[in-house]
């Protein structure tokens, strides 16, 4: 058994983790509007069609495949660049760009632009140069609020649902039977990649220093400096929370509900991961947010808010 001061460590870090949530799903729904103002389009033309669902898929299990026959046949500085262009661009054009045409719209926008450019590329080298714990975290929030707002206006409500559905169930066979999904995880703690949140377990730790690898210290059975979560677990129920926020004048209620029931989800799957093992995070996250919409719509409303059914 672990001693009392190593539980207490083990807490912190989760109750850490879960401010990110807050942080992240908290931003999100106050520059949601603002980043409307600001020309933040949709991904899609049409939040209601089904076909919105079949791309988002489609470029997320090729991305992924991508990742791992690189990581297993070629050089894997390759997914580094490809990663790190990646951030360069969402935080450009989905926060920066925003953000400084809020400030500077009314004078220049190459003032906006101008800024907005040097926002994405400082982002980029301070990880390229040092991807300590802290940056890849900031980056994390950064990109994590971008992907989520856009996502968020992009898709309906029902589309969401049925996407973190989906991904429920891609998450859980990925990580219990095929297991693709702890090589990928070991390959972006390897590369100190910004596609995952970090939080350390032990004072001093440092993400850059980290010799053996996530699926190493998995084998041999020891314990984790830093407890580690995807960012798309994050994401993922964070985008029905803005799709339930900009559904209706009437739904911030209904988006709290979402983002509780998301946490009570995080507690649950906190429960297990104690046993030391990696877990699948979406089964019980989107599971969570789901319920969290569905019951707090349902005491609120009556009916199932931003959803029309034609029975």
């Amino acid at each position: 058994m672990p001693d009392n001061k190593y539980d207490n460590k083990q807490l912190l870090s989760i109750f850490l983790m879960g401010c990110l949530f807050v942080i992240i799903h908290g931003f999100a729904l106050i520059v949601t509007t603002p980043f409307q103002e600001a020309g933040v389009t949709p991904a899609f033309e049409d939040p209601e069609d089904p076909v919105n669902i079949l791309i988002i898929l489609s470029i997320m299990l090729i991305f992924t495949a991508i990742i791992l026959l690189i990581s297993k046949f070629w050089k894997k500085k390759v997914i580094q660049y490809i990663i790190l262009g990646a951030v360069g661009y969402t935080s450009f054009y989905a926060f920066f760009l925003p953000i400084f045409t809020l400030l500077f719209g009314n004078f220049s926008e190459w003032l906006s632009l101008i800024f907005a450019l040097i926002g994405g590329i400082v982002l980029v080298i301070a990880l390229f140069k040092y991807p300590e714990w802290y940056v890849i975290d900031i980056t994390g929030i950064i990109v994590g609020t971008s992907a989520i707002v856009i996502f968020g206006i992009s898709l309906g409500i029902l589309l969401v649902l049925a996407l973190l559905v989906f991904l429920a169930i891609y998450d859980a066979i990925s990580v219990y039977k095929t297991k693709h999904m702890i090589d990928l995880a070991d390959t972006v703690v390897d590369l100190k990649l910004p596609v995952l949140l970090v939080i350390p377990k032990v004072k001093g730790y440092s993400m850059i220093k980290e010799k053996k690898s996530l699926k190493e210290k998995l084998d041999e059975g020891g314990e984790r400096d830093a407890f580690f979560m995807g960012l798309g677990d994050i994401v993922m129920p964070g985008i029905l929370v803005i799709a339930v926020y900009v559904s209706s004048p009437q739904s911030f209620i209904v988006a709290l509900g979402t983002m509780a029931g998301t946490l009570i989800g995080f507690a649950i799957l906190m429960r297990f991961v104690l046993s030391g093992r990696p877990q699948a995070g979406l089964p019980l996250l989107c599971g969570g947010a789901i319920l969290g919409y569905l019951m707090t719509s349902l005491i609120s409303y009556g009916s199932l808010i931003g959803i029309s059914l034609p029975f």
